[in-house]
């Protein structure tokens, strides 16, 4: 049976419960494996003549095949191809045909999480993603700040001055601000700039990049919480591969909005999926992915908490250190 498009992509940002859930990615696996060539190979290895009747019965493709090949579900036209930010050398790419399916994604999510955009400022301290170029994480944030419509909004790179005093500003009018940045920037623009935010809320993402000493999570939250004076930081999880994010306000405890779901595979048989609470290597199911593979089989290790809700612990020893909050926890 043929599947349409159309159809899948009107629903994909309307679902409201695990039943919708359920069908829908039922119906994006089977438009993937019917126009993306590489995928159904994989899926039917994978399957053995089965058919999945559930999201969890659907294989995971392994995130690597991003950096080898390109995963597509048609010959349309290429808008963007981001680029992953990893130090291996060989970077994963994601052919997105259709960028306002990315942008309904981040923003739908983002005020879901923030609240209209319009009443923000947007800072960023995201240097190294500027350096590497084609990065999906300063596509989303660019986009974010021409919606905020705020003079002060923009990229800082490494300007602690003029961001410290851009906060402080805002800070005495009671304005709301977002400060989003990579985690080695944000603690080098703790160490010399303290004050207390109570308007300003940090998001941190993207770890360490190479440029200091990896820490724990739980440090590194500490370390801003102390030099901001605030009870919580915020962490954004995402990727390349993905054109969602799911984000974390509290307790490294991140949350997914309704079309993405995270799973937990059995590290020593990744086709076994575990229970709530357990640890093991994260699967990620992203509906927003139509145009390229909605069914990822990650190199996170996590924890599934909950509908919707998960923490990462940690990376499989082999995986490349990259910018999604891959820090042990």
């Amino acid at each position: 049976m043929h599947v349409s498009l159309k159809n899948i992509n009107d629903r994909i940002f309307n679902i409201k419960n695990e039943d919708e859930f359920q069908r829908v990615s039922l119906e994006v696996f089977n438009y993937q494996i019917q126009n993306n060539d590489l995928y159904r190979k994989f899926s039917s290895l994978t399957l053995k003549n089965k058919k999945p009747k559930k999201a969890e019965e659907i294989p995971f493709l392994p995130i690597d095949f991003f950096k080898t090949n390109e995963i597509k579900t048609s010959n349309k036209t290429v808008e963007k191809i981001f680029k992953s930010s990893g130090t291996s050398g060989l970077r994963s790419k994601h052919y997105v045909q259709n960028l306002d399916i990315y942008k309904k994604s981040f923003i739908t999510n983002f005020k879901e999480n923030y609240g209209p955009i319009k009443d923000l400022c947007i800072l960023a301290l995201l240097p190294s993603y500027i350096e590497n170029g084609n990065s999906s994480l300063i596509f989303m944030i660019e986009e974010l700040i021409i919606l905020s419509e705020n003079k002060d909004s923009g990229f800082y790179n490494s300007n602690f001055l003029k961001i410290s005093n851009t906060i402080k500003n805002r800070e005495a009018k009671n304005q709301k601000t977002i400060l989003i940045g990579v985690t080695y920037s944000l603690l080098d623009f703790a160490k010399d700039y303290k004050q207390n935010l109570n308007h300003t809320t940090i998001i941190e993402t993207g770890g360490m990049k190479g440029k200091r000493k990896e820490l724990l999570k739980e440090e590194i939250h500490n370390i801003l919480k102390s030099s901001f004076d605030v009870k919580n930081i915020h962490s954004e999880y995402g990727m390349t591969e993905l054109l969602s994010q799911a984000y974390s306000k509290k307790d490294g405890i991140f949350t997914t909005p309704n079309w993405m779901k995270v799973l937990v595979r059995d590290i020593n048989d990744p086709i076994t999926l575990l229970a709530n609470n357990q640890t093991g290597g994260v699967n990620i199911i992203d509906l927003a992915n139509i145009n390229s593979c909605s069914f990822i089989a990650t190199q996170d290790i996590g924890i599934k908490l909950g509908e919707n809700k998960f923490k990462i612990t940690g990376r499989f020893s082999n995986a490349d250190v990259r910018g999604c909050n891959l820090l042990i926890q």
